[in-house]
């Protein structure tokens, strides 16, 4: 049996690289379509408004997941496939370009190493089949998610609402260990008691505390682990949110506004809840 986990953890561990490899453009592709389509949405109702105003503007050059190709943003050169292979590829180029010595990211081996990881534990947890195949998704998802929202504080609708959906039907599909009742107002509880944080704050301070893409991504927590596990998660997310906020804070990091994205410390939760147990949290928080 030994064996058969560990074959099943390669196996997973090796799509888990390549499914990383390809995090990494979504990370950075989705919040520049995101924009791209603001900003067409906004030419479109600018000249319905205006006339003629915005008819002459350039149609943008087609830029979405599969092209253009990747390019090293700093002398513009293509990437060439074996440029591109997880984590070889950084190794061999000494993690630098390889046209024009600029450094290369290590964000980019380390989310790879993670998908990696995570898909791993996965086939060991579960073998081979979909049960394994719906948290390695569920699992790429929340890393892609937490990423995105460090960077850019958008939690993207592209991913968080597929994301809910996909924990409801695992649930129904028997694929989570979750009752689809459980499940359903998991999704419903987490939306909710974010939603009502949110508004007691903004009431109380005249300012907004978090986004609505955190409410989507905690609702997708509920439908994917259940309601019970809701108040673990969120309180693992809260203290290692205010933990790693006064460090920054300490250090003089903040962004402007003083903005900390709560995003990457939910997923962080999220990912914690589904390795070890949501019970785990609160025994970890002494609770």
């Amino acid at each position: 049996m030994l064996g058969a986990d560990m074959t099943n953890a390669a196996l997973l561990g090796l799509l888990g690289l390549l499914v990383g490899s390809f995090l990494n453009v979504v990370i950075h592709r989705l919040p520049k379509m995101m924009e791209l389509r603001w900003a067409a949405e906004c030419a479109e109702l600018t000249a319905t408004e205006g006339g003629e105003a915005c008819a002459a503007r350039p149609t943008p050059a087609r830029f979405n997941l599969m092209v253009p190709r990747s390019r090293c943003p700093h002398c513009g050169q293509a990437i060439q496939w074996f440029e591109n292979i997880p984590l070889l590829s950084y190794a061999f180029l000494k993690g630098q370009c390889r046209h024009c010595a600029a450094p290369i990211s290590v964000r980019y081996p380390a989310v790879e190493a993670v998908s990696a990881g995570l898909f791993a534990w996965c086939g060991w947890t579960f073998g081979l089949g979909w049960e394994a195949l719906a948290w390695s998704g569920f699992a790429a998802a929340v890393l892609a998610l937490a990423c995105i929202d460090w960077d850019t504080t958008l939690l993207p609708d592209d991913i968080t609402l597929p994301l809910l959906w996909a924990g409801l039907c695992a649930a129904a599909l028997g694929l989570t260990g979750t009752g689809l009742a459980d499940a359903l107002w998991g999704a419903v509880a987490g939306y909710l008691s974010l939603w009502l944080v949110y508004w007691a704050f903004k009431l109380l301070t005249g300012k907004e505390g978090m986004g609505y893409g955190d409410f989507k991504l905690f609702a997708a927590f509920g439908a994917w682990f259940g309601w019970q596990a809701l108040i673990p998660v969120i309180l693992m997310a809260s203290v290692i949110g205010a933990v790693v906020g006064i460090g920054i804070k300490l250090m003089g990091q903040l962004r402007e506004g003083g903005y900390v994205p709560f995003g990457p410390f939910l997923a962080l939760a999220g990912l914690t809840a589904m390795v070890f147990g949501p019970s785990s949290i609160l025994a970890v928080l002494g609770l």
